[in-house]
């Protein structure tokens, strides 16, 4: 399965048409765990699928707050050994290296960096935007067939341990989006009453 190509710039583009198919994903969309993704993950051309699809996310002012890093099992293994020594070093309890597994199970992993700065639009929209990004990373995975969980944890926060994954000052982690294939059923949870948090004005 690959991609249409691009419409031309200026092009329109289709309208939205009724699918059941995106009904069906979206009403049953869920994170997997992320220690039990395991191959098959997606090859190097869907992992470029995947990324262009994800970058049709909204973004006001064209700003592209968002860098991707593709990690691999083996710089993720490579990191993981490093962010052991750190957890050591700082004293963190026990759940700080355990979560690791989280980090590592998963045949490949994007990390959505947030790039936004001060400038002619609010930081806050730029934030979102990358959010949006993990999302449509999510969706887009999920579309190729692949299980998929959206993650941070103690080292997406540390100063000393951003700086093993390349980010560099101002920048943040948005998500780990762990991809592959889930080797346990992905079990449906509890889920907000909508009417419960939704005001509807005239």
């Amino acid at each position: 399965m690959t991609l249409p190509p691009p419409a031309a710039l200026g092009t329109p583009l289709p309208a939205p048409t009724p699918s059941p198919d995106m009904l069906a994903r979206l009403a049953t969309r869920r994170s997997a765990p992320a220690q039990a993704l395991s191959v098959p993950g997606p090859d190097a051309g869907q992992i470029t699928d995947i990324l262009t699809l994800a970058a049709r996310t909204p973004d006001h002012g064209k700003l592209t707050p968002w860098r991707f890093v593709v990690l691999g099992p083996v710089s993720r293994a490579d990191i993981a050994d490093h962010l052991v020594a750190m957890a050591t070093q700082k004293g963190l309890p026990p759940k700080a290296v355990a979560v690791l597994a989280k980090l590592t199970a998963a045949p490949v992993t994007v990390l959505v960096i947030s790039t936004a700065a001060p400038g002619a639009k609010p930081v806050w929209e730029q934030q979102l935007s990358a959010g949006a990004v993990c999302m449509n990373l999510e969706h887009a995975a999920g579309a190729f067939g692949f299980s998929s969980s959206w993650i941070t944890d103690w080292y997406s926060y540390d100063a000393d341990a951003v700086a093993l994954f390349g980010l560099t000052a101002g920048e943040k982690v948005a998500g780990f989006i762990h991809i592959g294939t889930a080797t346990e059923p992905v079990l449906e949870r509890d889920r907000p009453d909508v009417a419960a948090f939704t005001t509807t004005r005239p």
